[in-house]
């Protein structure tokens, strides 16, 4: 791991006089899992819009890797790696798990009438490399035999896992998971949280996750960052995070022994 992938300095977004981040400053190191936690209300999704292109600040800076990337649109941070999942998952309900995952794919000429009628070989091969991806995808987390299956039809964690799957097809280099443990039953959350490791160690991502199941995010972050009010109240281990009073008080109001 080295460098930093993310970089958020004074980020405040503000609906009308309700503040729901104030001057949150904080990095995410490259090739790190890195958690992001803190109690209801305290900026977390917020945050994360922000990151993502869903929303644009009301002041402060996001920088991708040196780049400044404040208030871009979702769609030009995609094809700069910047992937986000939600806490329910926005599959296709009709299309099938093959089906969803082919359409994560960018780069598709066949999306392009013209170049049906002029490049069909073109629109081939390229169909032809987003299928094998997508069986690839399938078969690394474990879902060939839901292939065929309409994803309305899956279970909570297996959209989960699909989930994680378009992130695959895409270049993705920062992924943002917003509860990928929410809904999800306890042995298909250990199956999310091994294909986080694995996409981690073997394909580099770098992950930035919400979560409100402290053990997962213990079991799987380092860093973790805590936002309390809107600002970060502090970050560093989990270990030290647990036993930190400021952390205690925000949760538990001081009623936590």
């Amino acid at each position: 791991m080295s460098g930093t992938a993310l970089q958020v300095e004074g980020l405040a977004k503000r609906y009308g006089g309700l503040r729901a981040v104030n001057g949150a400053s904080f990095e995410i190191p490259e090739g790190s899992i890195t958690g992001l936690i803190g109690p209801n209300g305290a900026g977390k999704t917020t945050t994360f819009n922000m990151i993502a292109g869903a929303e644009a600040p009301s002041a402060g800076r996001i920088l991708f890797r040196g780049e400044d990337i404040t208030g871009r649109p979702t769609h030009e941070l995609f094809h700069l790696g910047i992937v986000r999942t939600f806490q329910l998952p926005q599959e296709f309900a009709r299309l099938t798990a093959l089906e969803n995952l082919m359409a994560a794919a960018p780069d598709q000429p066949g999306e392009s009438i013209l170049l049906n009628w002029l490049a069909p070989a073109r629109v081939r091969a390229r169909e032809a490399e987003v299928l094998a991806r997508a069986e690839e995808a399938l078969a690394f987390l474990g879902l060939s035999h839901v292939r065929d299956i309409p994803a309305g039809n899956l279970s909570g964690g297996q959209r989960k896992l699909l989930e994680l799957g378009r992130t695959m097809m895409t270049d993705a280099q920062l992924v943002l998971l917003d509860e990928p443990g929410a809904g999800v039953n306890p042995t298909l959350m250990l199956r999310i949280a091994d294909m986080i490791r694995r996409l981690n160690a073997e394909r580099g991502y770098t992950f930035c996750i919400i979560e409100h199941d402290m053990d997962l995010i213990a079991a799987l972050c380092d860093p973790v960052i805590v936002l309390a009010e809107g600002r970060v109240l502090t970050k560093g281990a989990m270990a030290e995070i647990r036993e930190d009073a400021r952390v205690i008080e925000a949760y538990f109001g001081g009623g936590a022994e």
